[in-house]
Order: C-alpha cells, then sequence, then structure tokens
C-alpha cells in the first residue's frame, strides 16, 4: 500500500515514515509544502495519503487545502489527517467533498500505534475515521439540528459518525445491541434521514445532516 506523507516537521516525518514502512506500507514520498505534495501525488498515485494541517508559509490550513485540492484533482484520493488542531472551515469542506475515504485524528489523541494504523488501513479501504473531539467540535458549531435528540441520541449519534457499528455502539455504552438499533432508528427519523444497517453509510448520513 503506497503512502505519501505531508509532514513539515522532519522528525515527525522520519518517525511516521519508519512506522509505515515497518508496518507492511511503503512511503512513498515524503513532502514539506503543499507544493511538493502535488507533486508527490501527481508522480507516485498513492494509495492514501497522511496530511498535517498547518504548513509553510503561513502555518494555517495548507494541508487541508492541499488535500482538498489533490482529491479535486484525483476524486477518491484517501485523505487522513493527522494533526493537533481542527480546523473546522476546511475540515467541513473537505469531508463535503466525499467522505468516503477520509479520515481526521489529532495527534495528541492517539495513545497506540495500531489505532493509528488500523486508522490508516480503514481510509485507504474508503472508510471513515473521526477523533471523537473532531466530530464534537463540527457538531456544537452546527448544533440546531440536533437539539431533538436525547442526550443518549447523541452518544450514539457522535459514535456512528466516528465509523462504528451496532455491536461497537453497545460496547462501548453498555447497552444491548436492540437498543442501540432503535436508538439509531430514533436519531434518522427526528433528522429526516432514512435508517441504514450500513455503518460507512450512516457516517455519510450524519455528515450530509450537519452540512459537511
Amino acid at each position: 500500500m503506497r503512502v505519501v506523507i505531508l509532514e513539515d516537521n522532519p522528525i515527525l516525518a522520519e518517525g511516521l515514515g519508519l512506522l509505515l514502512n515497518n508496518s507492511g506500507f511503503e512511503v512513498v514520498a515524503v513532502a514539506g509544502d503543499a507544493d511538493e505534495f502535488a507533486k508527490a501525488v501527481a508522480e507516485h498515485d498513492p494509495d492514501i495519503t497522511v496530511v498535517d494541517v498547518r504548513l509553510p508559509p503561513t502555518f494555517t490550513d495548507e494541508g487541508l487545502r492541499a488535500a482538498i485540492e489533490a482529491r479535486r484533482v484525483r476524486p477518491g484520493l484517501p485523505v487522513l489527517v493527522f494533526s493537533q488542531y481542527v480546523e473546522e472551515v476546511y475540515a467541513a469542506e473537505l469531508l463535503a467533498a466525499g467522505s468516503e475515504g477520509v479520515g481526521y485524528l489529532l495527534k495528541d489523541r492517539v495513545s497506540r500505534v495500531d489505532e493509528f494504523l488500523e486508522a490508516v488501513r480503514r481510509v485507504a479501504a474508503g472508510g471513515t475515521v473521526l477523533d471523537p473531539e473532531v466530530v464534537s467540535q463540527l457538531m456544537v458549531k452546527r448544533s440546531n439540528p440536533l437539539e431533538r435528540l436525547t442526550p443518549r441520541e447523541h452518544e450514539v449519534l457522535a459514535l456512528m459518525a466516528e465509523g462504528l457499528g451496532n455491536a461497537a455502539i453497545a460496547e462501548k455504552l453498555v447497552i444491548s445491541e436492540g437498543a442501540v438499533h432503535k436508538h439509531v432508528g430514533n436519531v434518522f427519523l427526528k433528522l429526516d434521514l432514512p435508517p441504514t444497517d450500513s455503518g460507512h453509510r450512516r457516517v455519510l448520513a450524519v455528515l450530509a445532516h450537519l452540512g459537511l
């Protein structure tokens, strides 16, 4: 599985490269800015990209904008954003462009290497991986449509948005899978969205409703 990394910190870039190469991936390029990234994607046609948010020259949102442009040029290009920051505007735009093969993880909140590697694999396979804190910040920004949900339904919705299925949600919340199924149905009913048993389609529906 071929990977292009966009990370301007040479120590972090080297560490990510070693981790991925030693875990069955092939890091074909490491870019330090948006221009290098665009050239690397065009040259190597990667299976997934791992992208930081704040890069030269302004250290604001260059990485996300580079990812959005890369997916515009090559629709469906898997992108895993790996950053210390939640950049809400461009994160929403990245997801709005099609949330298949998109992830957003916060560096300070990834506590296990296997979690990160699983996220890379899931995004490369077309899945969606969102850190709960990212979900929380995006949902707070667009909270009005969600006011009809109960506290438990909010919990279920947040876990759905992370890409979890009913069994995993039941385990997280320590409730039965039948109860989760009922909550899921209520969430979609209250948000005027058709229910579905597909975890990935549920993520897409939730993100679409939130305007992402």
